[in-house]
C-alpha cells in the first residue's frame, strides 16, 4: 500500500466568504497556488436555501482546489477551522496519485 505525500484539498464554500477564504489561502499557501470556480452545489438539505434556490435544488457555492502537502494539509485545515468555524464550509481531502504538466 502507498503512502500518499501530496493531497488535493476542495472547499465548498458560500460566496459570502469568497474573499476571507482567499485571503486565508493566499497566506497559506503559497508553493502551488489554488484555483477557484463557482459551482451549484446539490444536497437533500434545505436548511438556509432560498426559495429559488429550494426550487433548483442547487444553492451557489464557490469551490478552492489546491495541492498541499501532509504537512500543509493538516496546517490549513486548522487554520481553516480556526478562522471559519461554524461557516458552513464543506471539504474534503483525496490522495494525489499522478500530477504533472502537459
Amino acid at each position: 500500500m502507498s503512502t500518499h505525500q501530496e493531497y488535493l484539498l476542495t472547499l465548498n464554500v458560500p460566496p459570502s466568504l469568497e474573499e476571507a477564504v482567499v485571503d486565508c489561502l493566499l497566506m497559506l499557501e503559497s508553493e502551488h497556488g489554488f484555483s477557484s470556480l463557482p459551482v451549484n452545489a446539490h444536497h437533500h438539505q434545505n436548511q438556509g436555501l432560498s426559495l429559488a434556490e429550494q426550487v433548483s435544488g442547487s444553492q451557489k457555492k464557490i469551490r478552492f482546489q489546491m495541492y498541499v502537502d501532509a504537512t500543509g494539509l493538516a496546517k490549513l485545515l486548522n487554520q481553516l477551522k480556526q478562522e471559519l468555524a461554524g461557516a458552513g464550509i464543506q471539504y474534503w481531502v483525496t490522495p494525489v496519485v499522478e500530477k504533472g504538466v502537459i
